[in-house]
Parts: structure tokens; sequence; C-alpha cells
């Protein structure tokens, strides 16, 4: 019989890709796949194409009875990022249930330099690996890269105005596309291979703000300034432009942790795992005009 393999977060965006890819890229039976979620009912569309569904709660304390049965699991990180040390309390939760329940191999959603960042949330993230490892099962981790789809936090409102206000400095990030990514994983959990690894993926080319930024004026034909702040300066903005306080912190550590070089890397893990090769930013902005305001 073939693996069963479990994808937590499934009716989110990342975990509803990574089935769509398990089903039409590689061509896993549907009697192979378990979706999780929260809500079932956001799972309908799966349900219908004969993927079995179940409630996935990482706060329930019948976690356990979710990874019944399951030989690989996909665990998708959570979005709790308003208390501090929820999401790391969660993503143990799950971990020690896949043990109890005699899951075969874990796989996580994790970042670049979990281990070395500066992400208001990168401890969550290395804690989490840490757990991973200490339970003794099989792991792969996947440090997912930026994802393009977050270049859409800032660069609508860049475009309108003509000024991106960063403080990223020189520091580069090779973007990758949410699609990509899941692809990726996907090929991951249909083969995972022999003992444990971990993969960083990320596009194939790094580029500065400055240069996003020249792109993204080249495909909308608006130019584009970036306007070069320190971190205070950066949070003084947000503030003044009514970001919630408690994000500042966590939005501008995104900039800090680029223009320190702690996502700087390029790997070509995502081709290497799913035999295709990343969308180019470029690509990407083009495809996007319409959401940049173009």
């Amino acid at each position: 019989m073939s693996a069963k393999l479990l994808v937590t977060g499934a009716s989110g965006q990342l975990g509803s890709l990574v089935v769509k890819h398990l089903l039409d890229t590689f061509n896993l039976p549907a009697a192979n796949i378990v979706a999780g979620s929260r809500d079932t009912a956001r799972l309908a569309g799966f349900a219908a194409r004969g993927v079995e569904t179940r409630t996935v709660d990482f706060d329930d304390v019948a976690l356990v009875d979710s990874f019944a049965g399951i030989d690989r699991v996909l665990i998708i990180s959570t979005d709790r990022l308003d208390v501090p040390g929820i999401r790391l309390k969660q993503h143990t939760a799950a971990v020690d249930a896949a043990k109890k329940a005699g899951v075969g191999r874990i796989l996580y959603t994790s970042m670049p330099s979990a281990d070395d960042n500066k992400i208001t949330f990168g401890p969550d993230h290395f804690g989490t690996e840490e757990a991973i490892k200490a339970s003794g099962l099989a792991y792969t981790i996947f440090r997912n890269g930026w994802y393009m789809e977050n270049l859409f936090m800032s660069l609508p409102q860049a475009v309108a105005s003509g000024q991106w206000y960063s403080a990223a400095g020189e520091g580069v990030i090779a973007h990758i596309g949410r699609d990509d990514i899941a692809r990726a994983i996907a090929a991951g959990l249909v083969s995972p291979g022999d003992g444990n690894v971990t993969h960083t993926l990320t596009g194939l080319t790094a580029y500065t703000t400055d240069e996003i930024a020249a792109q993204v004026a080249e495909v909308t034909g608006k130019p584009l300034a970036v306007i070069h702040l320190d971190d205070e300066q950066l949070a003084g903005g947000m503030a003044a432009a009514g970001v919630p306080a408690p994000f500042i912190p966590t939005f501008v550590s995104f900039d800090t942790n680029t223009r320190e070089g702690k996502i700087a890397m390029v790997t070509d893990d995502a081709e290497k795992l799913s035999g295709a090769k990343p969308v180019a930013l470029k690509a990407f902005l083009e495809a996007s005009k319409a959401a940049l305001g173009a």
C-alpha cells in the first residue's frame, strides 16, 4: 500500500497549492492524500475529488487522533503571530502528536537561516526545527524563501505614490513564487528520500530593493524611487500611516533581516526537488500588473 500523506493547513494559500500539486502535477491517487484544516468545510473541493478531509487543530487536546494512520505529515507553520510563544506551542503540540500517532516522517515549513536571523518570529521556526529533531522521527525541513507575493504588502501603494520606503539597504533577496514552493514541497512529500534533510527554497537570482524597483517601473511604466531609511525612520513612517503598533516591529525586522544579509542565499533546491525552474521575478511582475495598479 502506498504511503498516506497528511497536509495540515490544507485550506490555506500554501497548503491548498501543495494538495493541488500532489493531485495534478505528481498524479498521486486521492486515496493517499489527507487534507487537514481547522475548518473542513473549506476543503469541500478536495473532498469532491476523493481526498479524505480531517479536522486538524493544533490547539485540540485530541490532536493525536488527527494523525492516526498517517505515514508522512506536512506541518505547515501556523499564522498565530498575535501572542508571543503561541505558534511554537502549537507546532510543538503537532510534533508530539505525530510521534504518539506513529507517523514515519515529519515535513515542516520553516524559514531561511532559522537559527540566525533578525525576524521577530524566527525563534518559532528554530524552536520547531529543534523539537522535530529531538523527536527522533525522520524529517524533511523546507526553509521557504521570501514569497514573491509578499511584495504585494508594499508595492501597490509604492507604485501609486511613486515612492517605496525601505530599510533593506543594499541587502538582497531571491524571491520565489508561492506556487513554486508548493510544487517543491509536494515533490518532497511524494519522494522524501532517506535520512534527514533540510532544503532552502529560493528563487534563482537575488536582487536589491533598488533592482526590484527598476523592474517594477519597467513593467508598470510608472517611476518608482526607493527612499532608503533606517529602522527607526521606517517604524515611525509605519506608525504615521496607521499600521497597528504590535505589527510594526515584525514588519521592520523583515528589512533588517535583508539588510544584514540573513536572507541573501540563492539555491537551486526548489528546481532539484520539483524538476521545474522557478518563475523569474520579472515574469511574476508581468503577470501581476493588475495587482500592481498598472
